[in-house]
């Protein structure tokens, strides 16, 4: 591996730590209707767990509800328990034909809970991209040692490693105010 190699990986990998980051944010709710909130439920359909969003039609309707339609309609029972089962903190009513998931509006002190949730989803974030920044440097001293190279050359190398890690940190910490500020919005 050369150094630009190692860099090329180093950043690719924390460019994955923050995309990752991103979609857990995705997932959090902020009082809003979002339907990637649905991403992790799973209905039983046809003996084979099956993520919702593949067995049915979500749209947002007024800001504040999700309208299921499942494309099978004999599964909406199914569609229902799966939803209660995922524990999104909402009941789903079900008219027969559609399932409506209605967000009702967050509570100051549930809006402080997210925003503690959110800055863990960070702060791992940030560690994972610390954890690979180490990694980074390990590896720029197993090269120093089969490359020869120059003290000059790692401590530059080393200042890039840094620089790389502190951008990937503020963007990091970025999100978390962005989403921060999104949860916190009434």
């Amino acid at each position: 591996m050369t150094v630009d190699e190692m860099f090329a990986a180093g950043k690719e990998k924390m460019e994955k730590a923050i995309n990752q980051m991103k979609k857990e944010f995705s997932a959090i709710r902020t009082g809003r209707a979002n339907p990637m909130i649905l991403d992790k439920v799973l209905v039983e359909y046809y003996g084979a767990p099956t993520p919702l969003r593949q067995l049915s039609q979500v749209s947002v309707q007024d800001g504040t509800t999700l309208v299921i339609a499942p494309y099978d309609k004999t599964i909406l029972k199914d569609v229902e328990k799966a939803l209660v089962k995922a524990d999104l903190g909402i009941n789903p009513n079900s008219d027969g034909i559609v399932v409506r998931l209605i967000f009702p509006p967050l509570t100051t002190d549930k809006r402080k809970e997210i925003c503690k949730d959110v800055k863990k989803v960070s702060e791992d974030t940030k560690v994972a991209i610390r954890n690979i920044r180490r990694d980074m440097s390990d590896e720029l001293k197993k090269l120093e040692k089969s490359e020869n190279l120059s003290e000059d050359t790692v401590k530059d190398n080393q200042d890039k490693i840094q620089k790389l890690t502190d951008k990937y940190i503020k963007s990091a910490d970025d999100g978390a105010v962005e989403k921060e500020k999104e949860v916190m919005t009434v």
